[in-house]
């Protein structure tokens, strides 16, 4: 049942159509950036009031991913992991089973590559094209239309499925012509994002126990070579005591397990994402799991700001 349409069929306005299933930080930037590029933009999310909130911006809310599914033939889902994206597709109310053939689902989580595999294998048995499509960039680069897309599909999937990447994204890499590609990069992506935080936190953290001004260090640092975009970012939120999660801490416990169980499969060794792993792990046991991922710092014992340093610095927007 509709809950909430702010443009009611629109009449004889004909606009293109696409659905968004899952409107966190990354998803409701992506709905807000096609909405303004006259897309009429179908989303749900697990919170209904969310999908109130983007219709009253000039979308239109359904309470279920099958209703969103049944308008749209492109439909993007941007959940936390597969399991959501199993219940999103395949779940009471699944968006597959309400997805005409034809019609092209893009997955945008970050996944084990061989389930987005699965993923293809079974909406491609019911005559539905599929995407692999996990996203970077941040929630202020979704919004603003600026992220990247690491995407891997069929050519026919590609033809339905490329006017909706492209005005989603400002970079689209199209990395195989089969699922598995894209997210194969993606968690290479998150091996590299996970140690630059974990060490950009070790630095921070040896700084402030010998005693450094934590902003004339983070002031060198960013204009030298030892800076990372993670350093500059993360750090940030440190100096300015601003653990909001823009992207929490159990995000890089699951990412980086993903990392590992992938290169476990095949024997490879990474020991610094195994310890950057284990970093996030014991930071999320202290209580840190829902905190933003620069709290991973937290776990160095006795590191604190002075009160004026976490007064004087702005937070950065997250990536």
């Amino acid at each position: 049942m509709l809950f909430y349409d702010a443009r009611p069929f629109l009449e004889e306005i004909q606009m293109a159509r696409a659905g968004l299933i899952g409107l966190g930080a990354m998803g409701a930037g992506i709905a807000s950036t096609l909405r303004g590029k006259d897309y009429e933009v179908h989303v749900c999310d697990a919170r209904p009031g969310a999908a109130v909130v983007f219709a009253e911006q000039g979308g239109v809310a359904w309470a279920t991913p099958a209703q969103v599914a049944a308008h749209c033939d492109v439909v993007v889902s941007v959940v936390v992991n597969a399991a959501q994206t199993e219940a999103v597709l395949f779940g009471e109310g699944g968006a597959a089973a309400a997805m005409k053939p034809g019609s092209v689902f893009v997955m945008c989580s970050t996944v084990d590559p061989q389930a987005s595999i699965a993923f293809e294998q079974r909406l491609n048995a019911a005559g539905i094209h599929y995407v692999d499509a996990p996203i970077s960039g941040g929630a202020a680069k979704a919004a603003s239309g600026q992220m990247t897309v690491m995407s891997a599909a069929r050519p026919e999937a590609y033809a339905k499925a490329d006017a909706v990447l492209d005005a989603m994204a400002g970079k689209v890499y199209r990395l195989g012509d089969r699922a598995g590609a894209g997210s194969k990069v993606k968690i290479i992506n998150q091996l590299l994002a996970g140690v630059h935080i974990a060490a950009a936190a070790e630095a921070m953290a040896l700084g402030l126990r010998e005693g450094v001004d934590a902003h004339a260090l983070y002031e060198v640092i960013t204009h030298s070579a030892g800076n990372s975009w993670m350093f500059e970012n993360r750090m940030a939120h440190v100096l300015a005591g601003d653990y909001r999660p823009l992207s929490a801490v159990d995000i890089f416990v699951k990412d980086l397990g993903l990392v590992l169980d992938t290169a476990r499969a095949s024997k490879f060794p990474l020991p610094l994402a195994s310890t950057a792993h284990q970093m996030f792990m014991q930071a999320s046991s202290a209580g840190f799991a829902k905190e933003d991922d620069s709290a991973v710092i937290k776990i160095f014992p006795g590191i604190t700001l002075p009160s004026s340093s976490a007064s004087s610095t702005e937070s950065s927007t997250s990536s």
